[in-house]
C-alpha cells in the first residue's frame, strides 16, 4: 500500500509530499524493513500521480518481489526550474540545461539528517547503512550517484537510471576524490540508446567511465536496447537494479 504524508522542507522553504510504499501485510507484521529513498516519488508507483501519466509500477512491482521493502518517494519541486537546481549539488552553466544553481547539497542533508531520522522513528526499518539504498533517474540519477558518494556512511547502494552525469561531470570527479567509499557499495547505473538520439551516443562511455571512478565499489552498467528517457523504459528495469542492488 502508498502511505502519503505532506512534510516540510525546511531549508528549501517549501512544501512537499512522501509516497511511502509499504508491504501490504505491514499492520499485521513485526518486521523491520530495509529502505529504499527515491527521487520524484510522484512518479513511482501511481499513474494518476505520475507527470506524464505513466508510473515506474514499482507498486505492483514490489507486491511480486521476493524481498519486501519500504520505499520512500519525495515529491520534487514542480516549480518553474526548480526542480532542476534542488536536483544539482553544484552552481553549474549547462550547454543542454542552462544554469543550474545547485542546491542539492541542502536538500540531501535535509534527507540525511531530518527526513530519514523521521522515516526510522516511524516505520519499522533496519536504520543501518546496510539496508539503506537510494535511487532515481535523469537529475535524480545524477543525485543518485552524488548522493552514494558524498553520504556513503547512510547509503550502500544506489541506482542511476538515465543519470544527468554529464551536466557536472568534473564537480563529481573531485567529489569522488574527496569522499569516502565503502569497497561494499554497490552502484546501477543504466541508459537507453534511444533516450536522445543519435547525436548523445557519444553519452555511453559516460557509464563505464563513471563506474570506474567510483572503484573500488561494486558497479553495474547496462546499455538498454531501445530504452528510452521515461517511465516506462525504467520501470522494465525495476528487477534488474533490485537484483543487483539486493541480492
Amino acid at each position: 500500500m502508498i502511505v502519503k504524508i505532506p512534510f516540510r522542507v525546511d531549508p528549501l522553504e517549501r512544501e512537499t509530499t512522501l509516497h511511502i510504499y509499504v508491504p501490504d501485510d505491514y499492520e499485521q507484521r513485526d518486521e523491520r524493513y530495509p529502505v529504499m529513498y527515491m527521487y520524484d516519488g510522484h512518479n513511482l508507483f501511481d499513474d494518476g500521480d505520475a507527470t506524464y501519466g505513466k508510473s515506474w509500477g514499482l507498486a505492483a512491482f514490489l507486491a511480486r518481489y521476493d524481498k519486501p521493502f519500504l520505499v520512500v518517494g519525495i515529491e520534487c519541486d514542480h516549480r518553474g526550474r526548480n526542480r532542476l537546481d534542488e536536483y544539482c549539488p553544484y552552481e553549474v552553466r549547462s550547454s543542454i540545461l542552462g544554469e543550474i544553481h545547485g542546491k542539492g547539497e541542502l536538500f540531501m542533508d535535509w534527507v540525511v539528517n531530518t527526513l530519514k531520522p523521521y522515516i526510522d522513528e516511524n516505520f519499522r526499518t533496519y536504520p543501518d547503512r546496510e539496508a539503506t539504498g537510494i535511487a532515481g533517474s535523469s537529475m535524480g540519477g545524477l543525485m543518485a550517484y552524488y548522493s552514494v558518494i558524498r553520504y556513503n556512511k547512510v547509503f550502500s547502494k544506489a541506482a542511476c537510471l538515465s543519470p544527468s552525469l554529464m551536466v557536472c561531470p568534473e564537480q563529481l570527479k573531485h567529489e569522488i576524490k574527496e569522499d569516502w567509499i565503502h569497497p561494499d557499495t554497490r552502484v546501477y547505473l543504466s541508459m537507453g540508446t534511444k533516450e536522445f538520439g543519435s547525436r548523445h551516443i557519444q553519452l555511453f562511455p559516460y557509464l563505464d567511465h563513471f563506474a570506474q571512478l567510483v572503484q573500488p565499489a561494486m558497479t553495474k552498467t547496462h546499455v538498454v536496447r531501445d530504452g528510452e528517457h521515461n517511465e516506462a523504459s525504467w520501470e522494465q528495469l525495476n528487477e534488474e537494479y533490485f537484483d543487483y542492488l539486493w541480492k
